[in-house]
């Protein structure tokens, strides 16, 4: 083999290469895959330098995590950033607090169309024409993705084509990436053989070297080079300007709350295990309600995608029911099949079957792969408008809600019927509500618009609600309860609760009563006979 010059340098000297006013776009989901210890080391040249200073800080998913100071946080010194496009920065309070105080410009786009943006960039087209968002905040005729008064661009655009009404997203240039993988050789090829997802890394690297940009890429390991098998190159070192080798095990974590865990990367199947029955240890709770309940929603051979929130525990049901190989679990990062895990782990499932890069699951959504997808709720309002993107005033981003709501064939809200406090029990299989929650979730009209339903109605998707006292449908007259818990009385828990009377439907019925008895429900039966 010829003699290819060595890439490996240290996080100080990759730092060096990051340059003042660069467009810098970092490949991550939460904490997974986050290249933490080169963003130390930019944090840190900048404390010493001032350098580099007026940074564009492009990501793709919400890289960051309430819990501690990481991720997106080490660009958050004043005076290191000067935008923000992105597409959940609510896991970085640090960055909120800029947003919140005018002191970036910031952008909130769809988490698809920001991966399929980076494609763009990376084969310099102009941007991406969609109807995704359509209806939503980034709609121009709302917000167009602005989220503070410093965003003053138009980044979205409405556009006619073939008399139908598009969104049109112009594409920026991404002129620095960092990426993160598993091992790469001196010549900067890259693998992931330890990882929890495949994310954007090939599109970013792409992306940068279209903008005559730089490529560094943060690694556990080195490899002699021409020793990685071919196959399993993700980023070519081609595409690579500088590989930083990772000492420090707690800048490398595989999740969030996970060092490493070869059942996560599909290393290595975990062995069964009894899954536990709800109610067996304790009594059931508010969540166990809901996401039981939602669970009725599935059907055989469906493909699922399982959000943050409630509705995470969906995967949890499924598998104490028995129905992990009736339906195909799916996480928006890339992920088929497989157990969806929750926070600290969220983005990562135990036993997956296959791969995808990020973007590629997000033209599979889009282009209506998605039979189900079971996503939380922040306000609901009487046309079935959901708010999951603004919270006290304040846009704090939505991840792929928008993508992954207004794509699948069914969305399933979950959420308790009222915020912060909510205490309810069930007592001989009725549900008692101890102590009511004392902000409401249903309300007149919502704060911001990420789920628009007249949009979903129009498009012939089936929309449901559930919580844990009541389960709502969407129809063409508005929000229609269909459904009650044992225990619960319409007009005091339901109606008063609620800023604005919902349809009641005149086949109105009980909540299963299987829902509210611990153990099992046998909806593997149930589904069996759907099939």
């Amino acid at each position: 083999m010829y003699a290819l010059k060595s890439k490996v340098i240290s996080a100080q000297a990759a730092a060096e290469l990051i340059k003042d006013g660069d467009s810098l776009a970092i490949s991550s989901a939460g904490l997974v895959g986050y290249p933490e210890h080169i963003a130390v080391a930019l944090e840190e040249r900048f404390k010493a330098t001032g350098h580099p200073a007026g940074l564009t800080l492009c990501s793709g998913c919400g890289h960051g995590t309430p819990a501690r100071y990481a991720g997106d946080d080490h660009f958050t010194q004043p005076g290191m950033l000067r935008k923000v496009i992105c597409a959940h920065p609510k896991p970085v309070q640090n960055m909120m607090n800029l947003i919140a105080d005018n002191s970036v410009s910031a952008y909130i786009l769809p988490q698809g169309v920001m991966q399929q943006l980076y494609r763009c960039a990376a084969a310099k087209q102009p941007g991406v024409l969609t109807k995704i968002g359509m209806g939503t905040f980034v709609d121009p005729r709302q917000l167009g993705g602005k989220a503070n008064p410093a965003a003053t661009e138009e980044i979205v655009r409405l556009t006619e084509l073939d008399g139908e009404e598009w969104l049109y997203y112009r594409a920026f240039p991404v002129t620095a990436a960092i990426i993160r993988g598993s091992t790469a050789d001196e010549f900067g090829n890259v693998s992931i053989e330890k990882e929890a997802l495949k994310l954007e890394l090939l599109e970013l690297a792409e992306a940068a070297k279209a903008s005559d940009g730089t490529v560094i890429v943060q690694v556990e390991r080195l490899a002699k080079t021409g020793s990685l098998n071919p196959k399993d190159i993700v980023v070519p070192g081609e595409l690579v300007d500088a590989v930083v080798v990772c000492g420090e095990p707690q800048h490398h974590m595989q999740t969030e709350g996970t060092g490493y865990n070869p059942y996560f990367s599909g290393e290595l199947l975990a062995p069964d295990e009894a899954a536990p029955e709800p109610g067996q240890a304790g009594a059931l709770s508010a969540t166990d309600i809901v996401c039981r309940r939602a669970a009725f929603e599935l059907r055989p051979g469906a493909v699922v995608n399982v959000g943050i929130g409630i509705g995470s525990g969906i995967g949890a049901v499924a598998r104490t029911e028995g129905l992990d190989d009736k339906l195909t679990f799916t996480l928006e990062l890339g992920a088929f099949g497989g157990a969806p895990q929750s926070p600290p782990d969220f983005g990562a499932s135990i036993n997956p079957r296959s791969f995808i890069a990020h973007c590629s699951m997000f033209d599979f959504y889009h282009g209506g792969g998605l039979d189900i997808a079971f996503l939380g709720v922040a306000q609901i309002d009487r046309d079935g408008n959901v708010n999951a993107s603004m919270f006290d005033g304040i846009s704090s981003g939505q991840g792929g809600f928008i993508d992954i709501s207004q794509s699948s064939r069914k969305t399933v809200f979950c959420t308790f019927f009222k915020a912060k406090g909510l205490k309810a029990a069930v007592e001989d299989s009725q549900l008692q509500i101890l102590r009511e929650g004392a902000i409401p979730k249903f309300v007149e009209t919502v704060d911001q618009i990420t789920f628009n339903g007249k949009v979903a109605l129009s498009m012939g998707k089936q929309v449901v609600y559930v919580t844990e006292r009541a389960v709502f449908e969407l129809t063409e007259k508005g929000l229609v309860l269909t459904e009650l818990a044992p225990g619960i009385d319409l007009e005091r828990d339901v109606i008063q609760q609620m800023a604005f009377r919902p349809i009641v439907s005149e086949n109105l019925k009980r909540m299963d009563p299987r829902i509210f008895a611990p153990g099992k429900m046998g909806l593997l039966g149930d589904l069996l006979g759907k099939a």
